[in-house]
Order: C-alpha cells, then sequence, then structure tokens
C-alpha cells in the first residue's frame, strides 16, 4: 500500500492536475487508487492537502456569470416591433411633438419592465445543486480524524463516513461496513445502494458503482471510509451542472410563434408605409412634416403595442388558474407550451410511484396470500388466495410475520395528523407495515442479540427470546430469525415450514415462485428460522445453517392510482407517456403495465442499450419505447433531444438532481415539490404542490385552455390596428382629412386591450378540450383562415369608422367632434366584435354568450366608462384634442356596432360551412 503524499515514497512524483486525476476509479482496486493519488490509509498531512488545494481548486461548484441587470432589461427591447415603436417616439421628439413622444415611450418602457420582471431564473438550478453539497467532512489529516470544511477536501483525502451524513465528494470505498447509500437523488433508485470495496466493471452506470460514494448522497447506513477521488466540478454532482448549463432551454412554441408573427408584422408595416408615403408625395403633393406625422400615426395604428401587455396579463391569469390546481408556474411562457404538450418524460420513482415500499405478495410452503393497501399507512388485510384448507392453521403466515416486525430497526410513526411516515429503511418499512396489517405486533418478542445487514452475505438476523406456548409461566423460547436475499437463505436452509411442521426444502418450487414474483417486477426477500437452546446468548454468521425456510415477501414501490388515471386521460388526449427511470428493466417493466403505460409485448430500453445506438439510430427507435430503465442524466437529455427531432414538444417531469439537465433541456420541465430537490425545482417551469402525476393532466388541459383564450385575444385585438391602420392609410392614399391622430389611436389601442382584451383570457375550457390532439407546433399564432378573417373585421370596423367620421363631417360637424365620434365607433365596433370572439368555432347567436364569463361585462363597463372620461373630461379633452358630444352622437356608433356583430356572425357561418366542407372532402378521398 502506498504512503501518504508527502512520505519518502512519493516525494519527488510531480504534483499535477493529471496526477489528482483518476480514470474511472471504481473499477481499480484500492491498492491502485491509493497509489495514483499517491495517498495512504492514513490520509494526507496538512501541508500536502493544502498543495493539492492549490492545483485542484476548492471542492465547490462555481457560481455562474450572470449579465448585469442593466442588460438584462435592454434586452427587452429586442424586438422588431419595439423597434419601429421608439424610431416613431424619435422622430416624435424631432418634430416636438411631446404628448406623442411620451405616450409611446411609455408603451415601450411598461413592456420591457413587464419582461423583466417576470424574466426566467434558470441559473438557479446552479445555485440549487450547489446547495446539496455537504458543509463538512471528517477526514484524516496527519494521521488523526478532524473535522474540516467539505470545500477543503481534495483529492487524495481519506474520508470517514457515518449513518445520516452527507457524502461530501465522490470516494472509492476502502472500507465498508454494511454501508448502504441513498442515491435516489442521483439515480432515481427507490431503495438506498449497498455498498462494497470490490471493484466494478469498467462500464457499470451510476447505479451500479457499488464500490464508490458520490456527492450529495446520504449514508442511510453502515460506516465506511473512502479516498477523495473527485471534487467540484469533476463530481458526478459538476457533471450535472455541466449538462444543466449546455443543456439551454428551448423557446416555447409560443414565443417562436410571435417573433415570427412579429417580424412578418413588421415588413407588412414598413412596406405598407412606404408605399403611403411615396402616393402622399407624389400623387397628393402632401408637405413632408404632415405626411410623417400620417406614417408614424399609420405605424403605430398597425403595431399591435398592447400585445406584449396582453400576452403577459393572460398568461398570468393562466398561472393563478393553475396554483389551484397544485401546479406552481415558475416561468410564464411554459404556461402556453404545456397545452401543446405532445410527450410526457416521467421518472417512475415518486412520480408514478408513491416511493414507499409496499408487501404485495406473501409465499409460504402452504399457501400464497395477497396484502392489501398502499404505502406506510397500516390499512388493509392479508387475503388467503385460492382454497389451502390448514393455510393459516399451521401458523405459517403468524411465522413468517414475526419475522417481518422482530428482525427489523424500522419503525411506522403516526404523527399528530394522522399521517404515518417511516422512520429507517423503505424495505423493512414495508415488513413492519404487513406485519402490522396481520395483527403480528413485536411487543411480545425481546431482542437478545442480532447481526446487522451485510451487503456481503445479504442477510439480517436476529435472537429473539419470546413466551413460550403453553408452557409455565416465565418460561421461556429463544429462536434466531433471518430475512435476506432469496438465494442466500435457501442455500443455508434444511427444511421448510409445512403443514405438518418442518419437512424437506422444495428448492425447486421456491426457485420458480422466485421467477414467477420477479417477473412482476416486485424485489423479493425471504424469512427464515431457527429454534436455539434457551440459554443461548449469541450467535454468530456460521450458526445461520440448517435454517427452516418460512417463506417469500414480494415487494414493490405501488404505482399512484391517481396517476393510471391520469395516464389514461393523457393517451385520450393525444399525448404519449413515457417512462425514464433509474430502476431495473423488470421493476419498470411491471410497472408500466400496471399503469396501462406500456401494452402487451412492449420492450424496454436500458442505459446499457442506449448507450450503444448512435443519436440517428436513438432517434429511429424513440417514439416507439415507452420505458426505459437504469438511465443516466446523459441519457434523458439524449432521448429528449431524440423526440424534439421529430417535432415533438416534450415535458419531462422529475424529482432528483439526475433529473435536472433534462428538464432544462425539455420544452416544459415539471418538477415535484414535495420530494423534489431544489435543484430540480430551479431548473423547472413547473413545480407540483402535490407530487401527483395527476395533477400534469389538470395543467395540460389548463394549458390548452390558456392557448385557445390567447388565440382568441389576440384575433380579437388584431382588427383593432387593422382598422386603425387602414383608416389612415386609405385617408393618405386618396388625400382625406385623417379621421383619427396618433395619439388617438394609442388611446384605442390601449383601452382595448387593458378591458376588452383582458375579458377573453377568463372564458372556461371549450367542450372536449381533452379529447382532441395536441396542436401542431412551429405553426403561425394566426393562420391564413384567421387572417382573412382579422382583415375582413378590419374592413368592417374600419369602414364603418370611416363612414361615421365623414358623414358627420359632411353634416356640418367640426373635424375634432367628429374625430371625437369615430373613436367611440372604433371602441364600441370592438365592444361588440368581443362577443363575436367568445366562440370562435361557433356561433355566438346563444344565450350562453351573455353567460359563463362575468368579466366580459365589467370590461365592458369599463371601456364605457373610459370613453365618457375620454368624451367629457377637461384635462382629456386637452391631451387627446377630444370634445363633449350630446347623447344623440351616441346612437350612430352604437347602432352600427350592433350591425357589425350580426355582419361578423354570418362571416363565422360562412368559415363553419367551408371547414365543414374542407374536412368532408380529406374524409372522402
Amino acid at each position: 500500500m502506498s504512503q501518504p503524499l508527502d512520505s519518502a515514497q512519493t516525494e519527488g512524483a510531480p504534483l499535477t492536475e493529471a496526477r489528482l486525476t483518476v480514470p474511472r476509479p471504481w473499477a481499480l482496486d484500492t491498492g491502485a487508487v491509493l497509489t495514483h493519488l499517491g495517498t495512504g490509509p492514513r490520509g494526507l498531512s496538512a501541508d500536502a492537502a493544502a498543495d493539492r488545494l492549490a492545483i485542484a481548486g476548492p471542492n465547490e461548484l462555481p457560481e455562474p456569470e450572470r449579465k448585469p441587470a442593466v442588460v438584462r432589461f435592454l434586452a427587452h427591447f429586442n424586438d422588431t416591433l419595439i423597434y419601429i415603436l421608439l424610431a416613431a417616439a424619435v422622430i416624435k421628439a424631432l418634430m416636438g411633438d411631446w404628448l406623442d413622444f411620451w405616450v409611446i415611450m411609455a408603451v415601450a418602457i411598461i413592456n420591457a419592465v413587464i419582461g423583466f420582471i417576470q424574466e426566467g431564473r434558470a441559473e438557479k438550478a446552479l445555485a440549487g445543486i450547489r446547495g446539496m453539497l455537504s458543509a463538512d467532512a471528517t477526514v484524516r489529516r496527519d494521521g488523526s480524524w478532524v473535522t474540516v470544511p467539505a470545500a477543503g477536501l481534495v483529492p487524495g483525502d481519506v474520508v470517514r463516513l457515518m449513518p445520516g451524513d452527507k457524502v461530501p465528494a465522490d470516494l472509492r470505498l476502502m472500507q465498508a461496513s454494511r454501508l448502504r447509500i441513498d442515491e435516489a437523488a442521483l439515480t432515481g433508485e427507490s431503495v438506498p445502494s449497498s455498498k462494497e470495496i470490490d471493484a466494478v466493471s469498467v462500464d457499470a452506470g451510476v447505479g451500479d458503482r457499488g464500490s464508490m460514494a458520490f456527492s450529495g448522497t446520504i449514508v442511510s447506513a453502515g460506516q465506511g471510509q473512502g479516498v477523495v477521488t473527485a471534487t467540484g466540478v469533476t463530481t458526478e454532482i459538476g457533471r450535472i451542472q455541466a449538462l444543466s448549463d449546455e443543456a439551454g432551454s428551448l423557446a416555447t412554441p409560443l414565443t417562436r410563434q410571435l417573433d415570427s408573427f412579429g417580424r412578418v408584422l413588421t415588413v407588412v408595416i414598413l412596406g405598407m408605409a412606404a408605399v403611403m408615403l411615396m402616393i402622399g408625395r407624389f400623387l397628393h403633393g402632401m408637405p413632408y412634416d404632415e405626411l410623417i406625422s400620417a406614417a408614424i400615426g399609420f405605424a403605430v395604428a398597425a403595431i399591435p403595442e398592447g400585445l406584449p401587455a396582453l400576452v403577459t396579463i393572460t398568461l398570468a391569469i393562466g398561472v393563478q388558474q393553475m396554483a389551484r390546481r397544485n401546479a406552481i408556474t415558475r416561468k410564464l411562457p411554459a404556461v402556453e407550451a404545456l397545452g401543446s404538450v405532445t410527450t410526457v418524460c416521467s421518472d417512475k420513482t415518486g412520480t408514478l410511484t408513491k416511493n414507499e415500499m409496499t408487501v404485495r405478495s406473501i409465499v409460504t410452503a402452504i399457501a400464497e396470500y395477497d396484502v392489501t393497501g398502499l404505502g406506510y399507512a397500516p390499512e388493509g388485510v392479508i387475503r388467503l388466495v385460492g382454497a389451502a384448507e390448514a393455510a393459516g392453521e399451521t401458523g405459517d403466515l403468524s411465522a413468517i410475520l414475526s419475522v417481518a416486525t422482530l428482525c427489523n430497526d424500522a419503525h411506522i410513526v403516526q404523527a399528530d395528523d394522522g399521517a404515518w411516515t417511516l422512520v429507517g429503511e423503505p424495505t423493512e418499512g414495508a415488513l413492519k407495515v404487513a406485519a402490522m396489517k396481520g395483527g403480528v405486533g413485536s411487543a411480545g418478542g425481546r431482542r437478545v442479540a442480532v447481526i446487522p445487514f451485510d451487503s456481503a452475505h445479504k442477510l439480517m438476523a436476529t435472537l429473539n427470546e419470546a413466551a413460550r406456548t403453553g408452557g409455565a409461566d416465565g418460561e421461556v423460547s429463544r429462536a434466531i430469525l433471518v430475512k435476506g436475499a432469496p438465494d442466500r437463505l435457501l442455500e443455508r436452509s434444511l427444511t421448510q415450514r409445512g403443514t405438518n411442521g418442518s419437512e424437506p426444502l422444495d428448492l425447486a418450487r421456491w426457485d420458480a415462485v422466485l421467477d414467477e414474483l420477479s417477473g412482476q417486477g416486485l424485489r423479493v426477500l425471504a424469512a427464515a428460522r431457527k429454534p436455539v437452546r434457551s440459554t443461548t446468548d449469541e450467535f454468530a454468521l456460521d450458526d445461520l445453517v440448517d435454517l427452516e425456510f418460512l417463506g417469500l415477501w414480494g415487494i414493490v414501490d405501488p404505482p399512484r392510482p391517481e396517476a393510471i388515471e391520469a395516464i389514461a386521460d393523457c393517451h385520450a388526449a393525444g399525448i404519449g407517456v413515457k417512462m425514464i427511470t433509474g430502476d431495473h428493466a423488470g421493476t419498470a417493466l411491471a410497472i408500466a403495465n400496471e399503469m396501462g403505460l406500456a401494452g402487451p409485448g412492449a420492450t424496454v430500453l436500458t442505459g446499457a442499450e442506449l448507450e450503444a445506438l448512435s443519436q440517428e439510430q436513438l432517434r429511429e427507435v424513440v417514439r416507439d419505447v415507452d420505458v426505459y430503465a437504469r438511465t443516466s442524466p446523459e441519457h434523458k437529455i439524449r432521448i429528449v433531444r431524440a423526440l424534439q427531432s421529430h417535432g415533438e414538444v416534450v415535458a419531462m417531469t422529475g424529482d432528483g438532481v439526475n433529473d435536472a439537465p433534462a428538464l432544462t433541456r425539455a420544452d416544459v420541465g415539471i418538477a415535484m415539490g414535495i420530494k423534489g430537490t431544489e435543484a430540480t425545482k430551479e431548473a423547472a417551469e413547473f413545480v407540483l404542490a402535490d407530487d401527483n402525476f395527476a395533477t400534469i393532466r389538470s395543467a395540460i388541459a389548463e394549458g390548452r385552455r390558456i392557448y385557445d383564450n390567447l388565440r382568441k385575444s389576440i384575433v380579437f385585438l388584431l382588427p383593432t390596428n387593422g382598422a386603425q391602420s387602414l383608416v389612415i392609410l386609405i385617408a393618405v392614399v386618396f388625400g382625406l382629412a385623417l379621421p383619427v391622430t396618433s395619439v388617438q389611436v394609442l388611446w384605442v389601442n390601449m383601452i382595448t386591450a387593458v378591458t376588452l382584451s383582458l375579458a377573453l383570457a377568463y372564458e372556461p375550457a371549450e367542450r372536449g378540450i381533452m379529447r382532441r390532439p395536441p396542436r401542431a407546433s412551429g405553426g403561425p399564432i394566426v393562420d391564413r383562415s384567421e387572417l382573412g378573417f382579422v382583415i375582413v373585421v378590419s374592413l368592417l370596423i374600419g369602414g364603418a369608422t370611416m363612414g361615421v367620421f365623414y358623414g358627420v363631417t359632411a353634416a356640418g360637424v367640426d373635424v375634432a367632434t367628429a374625430r371625437t365620434e369615430a373613436v367611440l365607433m372604433l371602441a364600441f365596433g370592438q365592444l361588440a366584435y368581443l362577443f363575436n370572439c367568445r366562440f370562435l368555432s361557433r356561433s355566438s347567436l346563444t344565450l350562453d354568450v351573455l353567460r359563463g364569463n362575468r368579466v366580459v361585462w365589467w370590461s365592458a363597463l369599463a371601456l364605457v366608462v373610459l370613453q365618457l372620461i375620454y368624451t367629457y373630461v377637461p384635462f382629456m379633452n386637452l391631451l387627446f384634442d377630444s370634445r363633449p358630444l350630446p347623447a344623440a352622437s351616441w346612437i350612430l356608433p352604437i347602432a352600427v356596432s350592433i350591425a357589425i356583430f350580426f355582419a361578423v356572425e354570418a362571416l363565422k357561418a360562412v368559415r363553419r360551412r367551408s371547414s365543414a366542407s374542407t374536412g368532408a372532402l380529406k374524409g372522402g378521398s
């Protein structure tokens, strides 16, 4: 064995970063690892550790660089539509029109402030992972055990592990005494991993590296010592941080659609403004200052500057609705993305399952029993399967349940609120609960001695004393009770408990039962016993021979019943569900079959098989595989990317650190709020407050409703801009007086966006929202059919506005008053159109249009009040050049607005007939 670095043996060896890096330490024996690191069982000296710290750096994850707040704020002005607004504001300032300048700037600044406040906080995922690192560690320095800050650990340090410790760095184990480590947050395993010091295969996955202890995991039981092989960014957790950093988050379908829409609209606006300038100048000889004002008015009219606020408000309302359904939203755009999800990739442990081990089957030599009830609550019964008449009468069930409760260190505790919780290991908790269901308690026996569980022997044994049945008062009996791996107990057993007492062991039957239970995805444990003299006070491992075999327990991490229904609902909605877990293939497939996630004959793709596939090969099979087992963080990201390459909108759920990179990469990341790590929550767009997969179904339905309402709001908002811009364009092209000024255009845009558009965000879900397939991603936010609809409605409202303006001016009304009535016509035309938009796919000529959404009426009232203020308050007359109107002047805009409502309904009827004919043609072909 090598000596510490500062010993004579390694004194002359150069100390380099390569020297402190051990490739695949899990596959090397401890001597080779110690030699490579230049250390020994007595650890390093303080001076040697200081030298290594200068090279390796502190054992912590680095803070990510973050852009200054000013830069992040200014980034929200990086939008083509905002560029046009800012250019218009600058021109207005040069012309001295300061009122128009400040109104336009206010719109742009408010948009940036909203975006800055709602900005995603993905960098906190890294902070959440950093918080998982241990604060201190017990390390051997200068030959003595001392406690040092975990940040000061270096490769070559020898660290001691005790129950409850958080592993401070990646360690190659040197000693392991019944050492078991909970690696669920790293590997997804539902039970603690047993650790040994023997080297494992070079290509072993993270969950199979039994000779390693990983940074951030928790010691469940036993003791151990290990040499530090990796610190900081080179640990498994450090690699996961790098994956999270490199994965990158994608734009949501909505943001992509809005960006595309903005670019197209910009080109159209600039092109039409240029045409308008040329026509006005060369055809009508309009003065430059008047022409520029008209062009700015046209641009301001055409730009839907209320759209950013509309989207933000609609999504924020959706966030509140989803919070009531236990889905907490961290990033606003993801609300809409959730509604377009086509595939949900889910972790198994704690997400689809309860993460509470439960005994489901008990098999003795006489009979088989089913155990009802789930989790750690001792609620359920043990029922006989079949008709074995002698079963139970011979005490076969009570015998195996006595082992379950007495050869056990776990405790089931009921809290004040009635909830049952486990203190101890999950598997032992399952056995304890099964004994409680069978009415067998531990009060009647006293433990005399114990051989704790050891991964080398895979069993636990206790020497227990109990009052002798039928004996004299005070007379006791003692027996050794054993539980452990079936193969280990079978090889130590000579007999089995049969109908008439002990009988020869039927090894062939037990092998068949073991295969059957394992095939069901159950974790199988065995029980045995051996009577001893009442004077026996101690025993050893060698005494565990000639045992009486009592039977087997089949244990499972049970699926959530509500998750089964949720998966069925997702399938009905055209959404695929895939299980990606670190658990074994057999267990994963059994759970998937039970939940209806995978059908008969479904295959499992393991991490090792996935590793052998190229990304192109994985892309070819990824849609056909529903269950992935023994996966690593890299595998999860590859699966997500392969699905996305098919155009799938992928949601990834999870609760462990190992899920964070995939959650970041997925279109929608969903973390568990109760059992999820902070790293996972910070990487996700959604956090489920109840850790319930069924909540995802409700959240997807809510996301679809929000997107529907967002599209309704946009289809409602665009004709406002279309009507106003057409009014200005037509006036310039034909050399007419402008019916509205640019500042009046901004007024109409803002009041309709803040009042009427907001009302549609509260619309209830459409009928059959979860019976239709997910919408296709990548398409335009407004398709061709809807664009034609918007243009026709714009012509209707714009034509009505021009008709009112030129009609009243022809009657001798002054221009300022006529413009006030034109603004009223624009506002009321939009109000009538609001009721058309409540039901875009069906007729609004129904009483339903008057009910179901009270916000519509409050918004209508707000619009009327604002128009009264605009029309009759003196300072508003001064700001917007409006004039008080006589009461009779309100009749014409109201009457024309009602006519617009019926005209739009006729247009909707034509669209419905056209859609039905198109569908019939497609069906016939």
